[in-house]
């Protein structure tokens, strides 16, 4: 079963990232001190290590997990990414919002062919669907049973989201 290897929270945009042992995570809101605590579904990234050691053998040189600026990096993988898929992190439970693919920052910070070469490997953006906390060397259930609708904080995606408007 994969393990978190590693956790790294930035307080803003285009700061440093910060590898942490343990994070706060709240159901509905994010990372506790992360860039995007309180944002709507983006509350957590997350990268396997064995994309990002791919990335780094296509791209000629080591690619560290907090260069990614993904929060949470597993030792194995492959993760979901259908939009609603779950994952669980200790006991913490998330749900998949969408792929989360690499940007321009990745050359420019990292250096020039790190965002081409992470591409297809930059990990999952996931929504929060619980509270707890997340620490380096938790298990990683990457497909559990769903979260009962009434134990999750966040509600579904498709809920959340706005129908279409009545005549």
């Amino acid at each position: 079963m994969p393990t978190v290897a590693s956790i790294h929270i930035a307080p803003g945009r285009r700061l440093p990232t910060k590898s942490v042992d343990q994070v706060e995570a709240q159901g509905g809101a994010g990372l506790v001190g992360d860039r995007y605590h309180g944002s709507r579904h983006r509350h957590v990234t997350i990268q396997s290590a064995p994309d990002l050691a791919d990335a780094s053998h296509d791209w000629g040189q080591p690619i560290d997990p907090g260069q990614t600026r993904r929060n949470i990096t597993i030792t194995d993988g492959p993760l979901p990414t259908r939009p609603g898929d779950p994952i669980r992190i200790g006991d913490v439970h998330l749900e998949v919002v969408r792929i989360a693919a690499p940007c321009r920052i990745m050359d420019d910070c990292v250096g020039e062919g790190a965002m081409r070469a992470l591409h297809n490997r930059g990990g999952v953006v996931a929504r929060l669907l619980t509270s707890g906390t997340i620490r380096v060397g938790d298990a990683v259930d990457l497909a559990p049973e769903p979260l009962a609708e009434h134990l999750r904080i966040s509600p579904p995606i498709a809920a959340s989201r706005p129908g279409p408007r009545l005549p």
